[in-house]
């Protein structure tokens, strides 16, 4: 991979091959979207050692928003949300033949519980955060995971509402420079550097 420049992804591997993968790499490596296990023991996030690790290759930890991944509370809301509406979602499923429908319409009618059950933007930032302060803002990056999640923190539904997170972190009193290497500066760096 490191001779064809395609950047070493750890998101999806287990301790073990993490640890292998870094050792037999020669270019930085990152973790695509991965976030920090401190907030959540997800076995997806990633312990400090490991995003050490990460940043000793001069890689790059590109956090999640995912809320089962930010919110250690989130499964255990989800599993509430599942048991309240399991009868209704049985009873649609056998109707429509579809349980993917019949999920859709009990999404739909029960969407302000989906609403309430997301992370607080505030805990992707905790995240964020937790892992500049741990290896600088050279290796800490956004890996929204919009194709793949389905819960993401409020108020930040796609792409367009990423100046939310820019004002976090100002507010936080992080600089303009770092802001602009966490929004996808570090990104650009990364896929350079795989190509040289």
């Amino acid at each position: 991979m490191n001779e064809l420049g395609v950047i070493v992804d750890l998101s999806h591997v287990g301790e073990t091959t993490f640890y292998d993968a870094i050792k037999a790499s020669t270019k930085p490596v990152m973790a695509s979207h991965s976030s920090a296990y401190v907030f959540n023991a997800h076995q997806r996030n990633l312990k400090d050692d490991q995003i050490r690790a990460i940043a000793k290759t001069g890689g790059v930890v590109f956090v999640n928003f995912f809320s089962l991944f930010l919110d250690s509370t989130y499964s255990g809301k989800q599993n509430q949300y599942n048991d309240r509406h399991k009868d209704e979602l049985s009873a649609l499923t056998a109707k429509y033949n579809s349980r993917s429908r019949a999920s859709e319409e009990i999404n739909n009618k029960y969407r302000q519980e989906i609403e309430d059950m997301r992370a607080p933007l505030s805990l992707l930032i905790d995240h964020i955060d937790h892992m500049v302060k741990l290896v600088g803002a050279d290796h800490v990056g956004l890996g929204a995971d919009y194709d793949g999640a389905e819960s993401y923190p409020k108020g930040l539904d796609d792409v367009s509402k990423y100046p939310l997170i820019t004002e976090a972190l100002l507010q936080r009193g992080y600089l303009g420079k770092d802001v602009r290497k966490i929004l996808g500066g570090n990104f650009i760096r990364l896929l350079l550097r795989a190509k040289s």
